[in-house]
Order: structure tokens, then sequence, then C-alpha cells
């Protein structure tokens, strides 16, 4: 009962097959596996490095993503942190551009916008 409810979406009927239904958890993975793939940005919603995902799994990387469905028409929202020295304009169009072909691509679904939120700038330490 304390299981809470997800939404889920259908991307295909078939009456001789059946349906496929995707969770909205599912599209935001997608979009954060796809966001972290650009070079240039530091991590998802503040914390969110290659490696954590590695060890605390996929579901911590929807954190910094929101994700809204309707009638088949994603709108992503992305909070990233972004890596110093990097042109924000530059790497914020690639992960648009990576999103939405990620999502459209493995969900069939259609991305009408990928909104970006820069939460911050990753500053490397000096040694």
């Amino acid at each position: 009962m304390g299981k809470e409810e997800r939404n889920t979406y259908t991307i295909k009927a078939d009456e001789n097959l059946g349906e496929v239904k995707i969770a909205d958890e599912v599209v935001a993975i997608i979009a954060g596996l796809a966001a972290m793939e650009v070079d240039g940005v530091a991590s998802m919603s503040g914390n969110t490095t290659r490696e954590i995902i590695g060890k605390l799994g996929m579901k911590n990387l929807s954190k910094g993503v929101k994700v809204d469905v309707l009638e088949g028409i994603v709108t992503v929202s992305l909070k990233l942190t972004l890596k110093y020295g990097y042109s924000i304009v530059e790497v914020s169009g690639k992960v648009q551009e990576k999103v939405k072909a990620a999502i459209e691509n493995m969900t069939g679904l259609t991305v009408a916008d990928v909104n970006i939120r820069v939460a911050g700038v990753d500053v490397p330490e000096e040694a």
C-alpha cells in the first residue's frame, strides 16, 4: 500500500498482441543517460556522476529530470551541473538534441520540449 503510484503511458497498442506501457521514470532515465553522455555535463541535479550511477543504480539518474506526457507528447525538464570551461549554450544544445533523439528513438513518443536549468558549474580542484 505504501508503494507510490507511477504514471505509465501506452506507447503501442495492438489488438492481436496487447499493449506496451512505459513508466515516466523510464523516460526520465533515458533522458538522464542521454544528457550524461554529452561532454561538458558534470552531473544531474548536482550529485549524479557516472561513478554514483554505477554504485546506486539507475533510479538516482532520474532525480534531476521531470517528465510530463500529454497525449503522446513529451516535455522534459533537466537540472544539470556543467563542467567549468564549456560553453553553456553549446552543451545545452547538444543535451537537448541528444535527449530528444534518445526518447523518440526508444519510445516512439514525440518530444516537444527539452528544458534545461543549469543548477551549477563544477570547478575542478587544483592540485
